[in-house]
């Protein structure tokens, strides 16, 4: 079983910068892909960022590329979602989701894929 908690969400104005994070715990000691995931309310879990166990690998939703930076620490406990340049429209929970791999080069962008969830962050950009 592996724990997954965010942290770093809050308020901030359309422009400014947010950097979340998504500390893991408990059975770390396999391979795992992470991946950024948000929801608002009345819409369905919307895929954000990936990134491989390796680290080299990323992959952006259309919505987010060139604005959000997805990155994981050396020791592979912790990733990280950069986000800049926000707007209303990023106003969501983010959760973070880990998907066991042997692959340390694969990514995944599917919600379905991931074996576990983070309880959620919540970021609100003001207009």
């Amino acid at each position: 079983q592996v724990q997954l908690v965010e942290s770093g969400g809050g308020l901030v104005q359309a422009g400014g910068s947010l950097r979340l994070s998504c500390a893991a715990s408990g059975r770390t000691g396999s391979n795992y892909a992470m991946g950024w995931f948000r929801q608002s309310p009345g819409k369905e879990r919307q895929f954000v960022a990936a990134i491989s166990w390796s680290g080299y690998n990323t992959y952006y939703a259309d919505s987010v590329k060139g604005r959000f930076t997805i990155s994981r620490d050396t020791a592979k406990t912790t990733v990280y979602l950069q986000m800049n340049s926000l707007k209303p429209e990023d106003t969501a929970v983010y959760y973070c989701a880990a998907k066991i791999t042997y692959y340390s080069g694969s990514y995944y962008y599917r919600s379905t894929e991931y074996d576990y969830w983070g309880q959620g962050t919540q970021v609100t950009v003001s207009s």
